[in-house]
């Protein structure tokens, strides 16, 4: 008997001719989230096979398969050769580990891939349940919604397991291009950044700090957060960008309740300028509809003004509460609401404007000339490579 892990992939199935594009990239994102393993991965006939793990790591395994976008699902399985007995008594043991004498509803769930194999699809389920039946009294039989599944496929050889650990999904890292990620310290960016890196996305991610304004704290925090983000996305590229100068400069010399758009315009520029040295071809940002006064749609008109570039906004319509449980599932939540300030939440006007309109900001932005400061702060721009 073999332990493999058995891999499950979803919307990939849809691609046609580019299918094979899509699955060697999603066998390259298995890979790096099983370096250190000594896993081989297998492809064949819709599935992936992880082979290799040792059986003392199969749960640490699995759990870095199910952050890996693209896996729908996997399962810890046993790969034993295709004879009757053997499948039965495999069975077997896997439902004695899984009930350990508990009172259980069950069903048997077959595929014979291999049609040479002696027996149908159905006569599996209605063998294998029977043998099982009369082995454990505390099971019974459910059709429609048992408690345990045993699954057993037949390839070139038998595959039998009791588990399904739902995957990620999504469609698998660099299948989409890249895009750079306004990444804050709040709950917000790590879950747009973490949603449209589900799309197939690379990440590139840009953070303003205000220092002495914001802590050296502040800044760390921004890391770990795109480090708990690249447990999804893969390695992102972070640009730490010096933004003090420019904050300074829209609170002194601009109008007091239009600092926050100004700042939002600057920032989504640098942010552009970065983007495409990166190879970047739009930008994101964790924006909701309504959520606070930079971010009516108004203000997003007037920020989105200010670049080029496509804008991707994955939560534009997003609740709070759907934010926050999102942020929870992909373990950012607590570090999101640690209080340490971003420059967001520096000099923030007692009245900003809610309505801006387009002229009257490129009005109030042509009173201070941000190119020399803009190019500074580039220059002093802090690249991190978080994996």
């Amino acid at each position: 008997m073999e332990h493999i892990i058995l891999v499950r992939y979803g919307e990939i199935h849809l691609k046609g001719l580019n299918r094979p594009f899509f699955e060697r990239k999603l066998i390259e994102g298995i890979h790096n989230a099983l370096s250190g393993f000594g896993a081989k991965v297998r492809r064949e006939q819709g599935r992936i096979y992880v082979l290799g793990v040792s059986d003392d790591r199969v749960e640490e395994a699995c759990d870095n398969l199910t952050r890996v976008f693209g896996v729908h699902s996997v399962s810890p399985a046993a790969a034993v050769e295709k004879d009757w007995n053997v499948i039965v008594e495999t069975a077997a043991r896997m439902v004695e580990a899984e009930t350990q004498g508990d009172k259980m509803t069950f069903k048997v769930f077959s595929r014979r891939a291999d049609k040479r194999f002696p027996m149908t699809s159905e006569d599996i389920n209605h063998e294998l349940g029977h043998e099982l039946l009369v082995r454990f009294p505390n099971l019974s039989v459910d059709v429609r919604t048992p408690e345990l599944k045993v699954c057993v496929e037949i390839r070139d050889k038998a595959f039998l397991y009791v588990r399904e650990i739902m995957g990620a999904g999504g469609m698998p890292t660099g299948t989409a291009g890249r895009a750079a990620l306004l990444i804050s310290g709040g709950i917000d960016s790590p879950v747009a950044g973490y949603l449209m890196a589900k799309r197939g996305l690379e990440l590139s991610a840009v953070h303003f700090y205000s220092y002495p304004y914001t802590s050296e704290r502040a800044r760390d925090k921004v890391i770990d957060l795109a480090r708990l983000v690249s447990r999804y996305a893969g390695p992102i590229r972070l640009h730490l960008v010096p933004f003090t100068d420019i904050q300074l400069a829209i609170y002194e010399q601009c109008p007091p309740k239009e600092t926050t758009i100004l700042m939002r315009r600057l920032m989504m520029r640098i942010a552009e300028m970065i983007a495409e040295k990166d190879g970047a071809l739009a930008l994101i940002t964790g924006e909701a509809l309504g959520q606070v006064a930079s971010q009516t749609l108004e203000s997003l008109c007037v920020t989105d003004d200010a670049v080029h570039m496509p804008v991707f906004r994955p939560l534009i319509g997003f609740d709070k509460e759907d934010i926050v449980a999102i942020a929870k599932r992909i373990n950012t939540f607590e570090t999101s609401i640690l209080p340490y300030e971003d420059c967001c939440t520096v000099f923030v006007p007692q009245h900003p404007v809610t309505k801006p309109e387009v002229k009257k900001l490129r009005e109030s932005e042509a009173l201070v000339d941000f190119s020399e400061m803009i190019e500074k702060a580039i220059a002093a721009t802090e690249l991190i490579e978080v994996s």
